[in-house]
């Protein structure tokens, strides 16, 4: 990386780990057991696509606080036949054919509930992993969900966080949802850390999917390592493998599973806001989703093509912030000081702001928002005071009002903050969460490269279905409940999802995946990472390492929705002076200690050398990167 400019804080020689070299292959994830699940389909021939759809199915049963197979994912992909054109692998459901403001409003709702069916998307996580390997993978299914089904069959030892977060939601699982309190607290008791828990229903869909295509071809077709793991397998070596992925995905889309949601979701349960609801997903539904791949939103920022998903996601809203950014003097893009700290929350409130106010699943005019005319107009707004207001700017030559969110002012409780900037839900006992997920990047030697983010399907977010052994996700709630929104609920619409991986390239190279947990945090800390590389020059695991912070000055993505003007949560590593000088400068600050903000990870590679790197997050001693 380049040395820093002047006036930018040099990275810290300390570090908690090395940013990983090699040149064969690297994964790195939120769990080290999804790290290393990929990193072996590399180190038995599988190419990049082949791990990662591995490493995601072992997330569904590691992290099932985080993410799960009802859930939902977004990724960004680039393949060694076309690197110059990144694809966006699309796998956000949307909303149901019975999911109308009408309907919900006469539930007596005016806002999607936080948790419950009438929450969840159509899910498209699985879809959209069973689409990425079909397309560009070369591993048979049977051998990519092996590890999946091993450790939901033989078990895994079980986070602190899945254990804390059973404990708070054991009140609603034993009261509301005994399907629920049946998986995660076997015998009536929680597990506690370290205990090898099981999902023995879910082992079983997956054996089922794979059944589902070995009956469609049977396995004495082309080989499963046979086609070069470097390349897309091309018809002719590779029919009988995508015949059975594609007969997998007709039986999740249309079979057993598919049935299976339906039928439970007539049944009313306990929902966020205290009723008890029926869900509104029908057969129909899931069976008309298909995943596939979009073109990204891009713009250059130092030499770097900045690849993120379209505005039915938050993806533009690191790219405004900076486009914002980028007129700026150098001094002011450094995260460890006062002016840059200031500066860049000022400029992320901007963007969220626009966010909130023009982003949805419809017609979104990004040329304007990411235009240079529109970020002169946006910059000019950031004094050496913190805004206290929520300010989205206007459309194209003044036309158009931007819609204004419910703004709905929480108290600044430090507690519930803090929990909230931590990477994971903060689930009360109701069941309501501010949301999280997870991560997972892989690069392999040939230059293929992807990350991807998937979520949703928490063990909080609705009822298990026992014969899945897995839950509904519950993206609606980030849809109003106001026609006059971009993103309003309507049948057929994509939420405006959180989801939103990186990736970054160079004179039409891939060069970097990234990607983070964190529901509004993603793109921030995001940001600060990129500033830090491809302004600061630190290396990837420095940047990860260096202290973070967000703004919570936004109209929040999760269920009650509510923001804090001028609020921002900080490191303590940031420094007393700094964060002095933030208050000074009216920032509403809440200290979340010395390691709390941030789930970032990485994979790198240099088109010249072809040198590989990775690098992942310290923060809660649970992800990992992994690669030689």
């Amino acid at each position: 990386m380049s040395a820093p400019p002047p006036g930018f804080t040099p990275p810290a020689e300390f570090t908690t780990r090395p940013t990983l070299r090699g040149h064969f292959g690297m994964a790195a994830s939120t769990h080290w057991l999804a790290t290393a699940s990929a990193q072996s389909v590399l180190e038995r021939g599988g190419n990049a696509f082949d791990a990662a759809v591995a490493g995601a199915f072992v997330l569904h049963v590691v992290e099932p606080h985080l993410n799960g197979p009802g859930g939902d994912m977004t990724g960004i992909v680039a393949t060694a036949e076309d690197p110059s054109r990144p694809r966006v692998l699309m796998g956000q459901g949307p909303a149901p054919s019975g999911a109308t403001i009408e309907h919900y409003r006469s539930e007596g709702l005016d806002m999607v509930p936080g948790a419950g069916a009438l929450a969840a998307a159509v899910p498209g996580a699985v879809d959209a992993w069973l689409h990425l390997l079909e397309q560009h993978g070369t591993w048979e299914l049977a051998d990519v969900l092996e590890y999946a089904i091993d450790y939901a069959d033989n078990g895994h030892p079980v986070l602190a966080r899945v254990v804390g977060t059973i404990e708070r939601v054991s009140e609603l699982f034993t009261e509301h949802w005994p399907t629920s309190a049946d998986l995660w607290m076997p015998e009536g008791r929680i597990p506690v850390p370290g205990e090898r828990v099981c999902n023995h229903a879910y082992a079983e869909v997956l054996r089922r999917l794979i059944a589902a295509g070995q009956r469609t071809v049977g396995r004495d077709g082309p080989s499963a390592h046979g086609a070069s793991a470097g390349t897309e397998p091309g018809a002719d070596a590779c029919d009988g493998r995508t015949a059975r992925i594609r007969a997998a995905r007709r039986e999740w889309k249309s079979g057993f599973v598919a049935e299976a949601i339906a039928e439970f979701v007539r049944r009313p349960h306990r929902h966020s806001t205290g009723g008890d609801h029926a869900g509104v997903i029908a057969v129909a539904d899931i069976a008309g989703f298909d995943a596939g791949f979009e073109e990204p939103v891009t713009i250059v920022f130092r030499g770097h093509t900045i690849a993120k998903i379209g505005p039915w996601g938050q993806g533009p809203m690191l790219l405004q912030a900076l486009r914002i950014l980028d007129g700026f003097d150098d001094e002011c893009l450094d995260p460890s000081t006062e002016i840059g700290a200031h500066t860049i929350l000022e400029a992320i409130k901007l963007a969220m702001a626009d966010r909130d106010s023009w982003y949805g699943d419809g017609d979104v005019d990004l040329e304007w928002l990411l235009g240079e005319e529109y970020a002169t107009t946006r910059r000019a707004l950031i004094t050496e005071r913190s805004s206290l207001e929520f300010r989205a700017g206007s459309g194209r030559n003044g036309a158009g009002a931007p819609f204004t969110p419910p703004l709905v002012t929480a108290d600044v409780d430090g507690e519930a903050m803090l929990k909230a900037g931590l990477g994971e839900p903060t689930v009360q006992r109701n069941g309501v969460n501010n949301g999280d997920t997870c991560h997972i990047d892989v690069v392999d030697k040939w230059g293929n490269m992807i990350s991807a983010t998937p979520s949703g399907g928490w063990l909080q977010s609705s009822p298990v279905i026992p014969e899945l052994g897995f839950c509904l996700g519950t993206r609606l709630q980030m849809m109003w409940l106001d026609e006059s929104s971009p993103s309003a609920l309507v049948p057929g619409r994509r939420p405006r999802t959180t989801l939103t991986p990186t990736l970054i390239s160079r004179d039409g190279e891939p060069v970097m995946a990234l990607g983070s947990p964190g529901g509004d945090q993603q793109e921030q800390w995001q940001l600060l990472m990129i500033l830090r590389i491809l302004v600061g020059g630190h290396e990837p695991q420095q940047a990860i390492d260096a202290p973070a912070f967000h703004t919570t000055s936004l109209a929040g993505s999760f269920w009650p929705r509510t923001w804090v003007p001028g609020g921002a949560v900080v490191e303590d590593r940031l420094g007393d002076g700094v964060i002095d000088g933030l208050i000074a400068r009216g920032h509403v600050v809440t200290r979340a200690g010395d390691w709390e903000l941030g789930r970032l990870s990485c994979v790198t590679r240099d088109p010249t050398t072809g040198a590989l790197g990775a690098a992942a997050n310290p923060r809660g001693a649970q992800g990992y990167a992994a690669g030689r």
